[in-house]
């Protein structure tokens, strides 16, 4: 029988597929920050406007015998701050995820100055010249706006421009906390442990007496942010027992701390205030905040909030002493309370919306563009010398025979005498 050869089909082997690089994690928008954001402004905005009563004169009572009802409630407005702080922490630590320490620090300057150099000077021009402004704030020097540009005039003890600027010092720290990490890179398990070391120095500062670890470390507003950090790991890595362990314990801490903020804000409104309500409304922030990382918001989907969640700075930064200006103002035409409250906020809300989209748009796509152009904010390595620097540095006259090389029988001229001190001998 004669041999057939028949076709071999050769199987090719088998090729393991190479798993891609993983790259950055993509999330559709969260709207509901936004939100949240515009929530915790309208609460601080009620809390100067209807809640503080330290200003009768604004007006021409107090907020607590004119709106007993709206006073009551803005009593407690001030605790859009600690909201204001949980999202900064979530936020700070989610756009700064994968980003080299240049856009970290690039990224801060552009998001906070430009509105606030627009806010320093409209607030300035209100509180110089408005014949509406209130009695007791006296008129702004130009060293005073001057050394407000830099949003350093609390550690340098100059008065603020706006009283509400002072939050923006505690927001500048927590900046430069968070900057150790963002140095060297950010990873699950440095940021948590980030969160832990905060957390054990914002504990033991009370204990120390030290001003110096009390202006670091922030024992009252430590625990708001070190819960909005560990809420972006649960938003990123998704919960685990050991991050809503230091969300709960962050709480227990902010709840503790209230005992102490509420001194102040207890004096602004004239009456105490009540630590149950102060408790559940911090656990409902928490809660919210919570309900955010875990994707249970994922359906807010509305447009309109990027635009609002936009106008949340502007207002926060011009609301109070331009607020009250206004106030008083439509006190003097005689408007009610109610409507005036309505009308005001409407003036703000159109004014923050202008600085937004004419000011800190373009100047913070201007600031961005001056960044780019400069490939390294520092050098790696010392700059070359200018020839011409050592000479000009040294004031000294230099004697022109020291210039001219070799005398003509070889000497060299460094060898002959100094005629400056020729003479003395």
């Amino acid at each position: 029988m004669p041999f057939v050869t028949l076709p071999v089909r050769l199987r090719r082997p088998a090729v393991t597929p190479v798993p891609a690089a993983p790259g950055p994690v993509r999330r559709q928008r969260l709207y509901v920050i936004d939100a949240l954001r515009l929530i915790a402004a309208l609460g601080v905005v009620l809390f100067h406007w209807t809640g503080v009563d330290r200003h009768p004169e604004v007006w021409g009572s107090t907020p607590r015998h004119l709106m007993p009802g709206l006073h009551r409630f803005g009593a407690y407005g001030w605790m859009g701050v600690q909201l204001f702080f949980l999202i900064s922490g979530f936020v700070i630590c989610m756009s700064c995820w994968g980003k080299t320490p240049r856009q970290y620090f690039v990224s801060r300057v552009v998001r906070l100055y430009p509105a606030y150099w627009v806010g320093i000077l409209l607030t300035a021009l209100v509180v110089n010249h408005a014949s509406t402004v209130r009695s007791d704030r006296h008129p702004l020097s130009i060293s005073e706006i001057l050394t407000n540009l830099t949003m350093l005039e609390r550690p340098l003890g100059v008065t603020e421009v706006d009283g509400v600027y002072w939050t923006l010092w505690i927001e500048l720290r927590f900046y430069l906390l968070f900057a150790v990490v963002a140095v060297l890179g950010l990873t699950y398990r440095r940021v948590l442990a980030f969160c832990g070391i905060w957390t054990i120095l914002a504990v033991i500062t009370p204990s120390t007496g030290s001003k110096l670890m009390d202006v670091v470390f922030m024992p009252q507003d430590a625990p708001y942010f070190v819960a909005g950090v560990a809420m972006y790991l649960i938003y990123r890595f998704g919960v685990s027992p050991l991050l809503l362990g230091v969300v709960g314990f962050s709480w227990l801490l902010a709840q503790n701390r209230l005992h102490i903020t509420v001194g102040g804000y207890e004096w602004e409104v004239g009456h105490p205030l009540s630590w149950p309500v102060m408790a559940v409304i911090s656990g409902v922030a928490f809660l919210t905040m919570l309900a955010v990382a875990t994707g249970k918001f994922g359906w807010v989907r509305w447009k309109w909030l990027t635009v609002a969640g936009a106008l949340t700075y502007p207002l926060y930064l011009l609301h109070q002493e331009i607020g009250w200006a206004l106030i008083r103002y439509g006190r003097d035409l005689h408007v009610r309370p109610e409507p005036l409250l309505l009308i005001c906020l409407a003036v703000l809300l159109l004014l923050s919306w202008s600085v937004h989209r004419f000011a800190e748009r373009p100047l913070s796509a201007r600031l961005q563009r001056l960044f780019d152009g400069r490939p390294r904010l520092l050098p790696r390595t010392d700059p070359p010398v200018v020839p011409r620097a050592a000479a000009e540095a040294d004031h000294r006259p230099v004697a022109p025979e020291l210039l001219l090389g070799p005398t003509p029988d070889g000497i060299s001229r460094d060898r002959l005498p100094d005629p400056r001190t020729a003479d003395r001998r």
